[in-house]
Parts: structure tokens; sequence; C-alpha cells
């Protein structure tokens, strides 16, 4: 799961919305290291991405993809199951998705000291609202590139967004199987942590 998706599985409050976010740019061990309910978001992310990592059904959508596209196909999907999740957002959220990337830009922007690379990239993120662009299919052509530009060997995502375009259908029925078996098993975890009530 990308960005939007570790927002809307969360929770609602300002600490998880960081803690949320947080999961991608904060590594090692956390302990004492962030106040109580952001440290759980926090945890609540790698649980998510565990879960989904070693899904039957995104194991499956990865076998999509050409053997030789494999090595990249995680990071392609995350960023497409965000594409399904904007595109399709009032099928799995009751608030318009305008509305939350707004909220939650309001959030990350009132916070002086956000991690290492978030805080660079957090003025761009919320001016040309990253998350609700994910919707737009032709958007991830260019999420696709700054991807590359960040891997050692950014030949490999060349043609992605063709392989992604013609694995369109499956991979959102795909989307659609998973997202709600994730969100209810994000659901139980929040429900596991007293920390993130």
């Amino acid at each position: 799961m990308n960005y939007l998706a570790h927002l809307h599985l969360g929770g609602d409050a300002p600490q998880q919305l960081l803690g949320s976010l947080y999961g991608d740019f904060v590594k090692g061990a956390l302990e004492g290291r962030f106040p109580p309910v952001l440290e759980a978001a926090i945890r609540l992310h790698r649980q998510i991405d565990s879960y989904t990592d070693s899904h039957p059904l995104v194991l499956a959508a990865l076998a999509r993809f050409p053997r030789e596209r494999r090595r990249f196909a995680g990071i392609v999907l995350d960023v497409f199951f965000d594409h399904c999740l904007a595109r399709h957002w009032g099928e799995y959220a009751e608030q318009p998705l305008a509305q939350f990337t707004g909220d939650f830009y309001k959030v990350l922007l009132a916070e002086p000291a956000l991690p290492g690379r978030l805080a660079r990239i957090a003025p761009f993120m919320a001016a040309d609202d990253w998350l609700g662009a994910y919707g737009d299919f032709a958007v991830l052509e260019q999420v696709f590139q700054g991807i590359a530009r960040r891997l050692s060997r950014p030949e490999g995502m060349t043609g992605m967004m063709g392989e992604v375009e013609r694995l369109y259908t499956p991979l959102l029925a795909d989307f659609r199987e998973f997202y709600p078996q994730l969100q209810a098993f994000a659901a139980a975890k929040r429900s596991e942590s007293p920390a993130s009530l």
C-alpha cells in the first residue's frame, strides 16, 4: 500500500494520520522516539505492509507481471492500488476524497518536526495534491518516473506504465477483492492497540 491507503487505514486522529505516513520515512526501532499514538500508527503501518506483502491475493496480482518485471512490481502495485482507492474512494469512505486530503494536508503542514525526506516533500505533496492526483491514471507515469530516479537501476521501470495499462482490469479486480480484507485487518489491529485509541 502507498500513502493514500495508509492514511485511510491508520485512523482519523492527527497523530494517527502523521504516523500512518511516517511509516514510509522512519526506519529502525521506535521505542520512545515518538508520542504513543504516533508510534502506534507507525507500527500499524508496518503491520499493514507485512500483511499486504504476504497476502495470497497480492502475490497473485504480482504474478500477473512478467518475470523480468517482478523486482519492481511490488512498488508499482502499491502505487496502482492507491490509484484504485482514489478512483473508487466513495466505495470505501464516507468523507469526500478532497475533504479527506485537505484535512490531512493541514495536519501535515502544521507539524514542525517532520522526519527526513518527508520534511522536504510535504509542501509539494500538499501544493500539488499528490494524494488526490492518484485518481488520474496519467499521473501514475510521473509517479513511476519519480520512483525510477531514486532507484540504483532506474531502467527497470522503463515501460512500466504500458505494463500497468495492459493489466489494468485484472489488477483493479485484485484490488477490489483485497482492499476490504485489508480494511478489516487494519480496523482489528487499531482496536487491539490502546495507544491508538
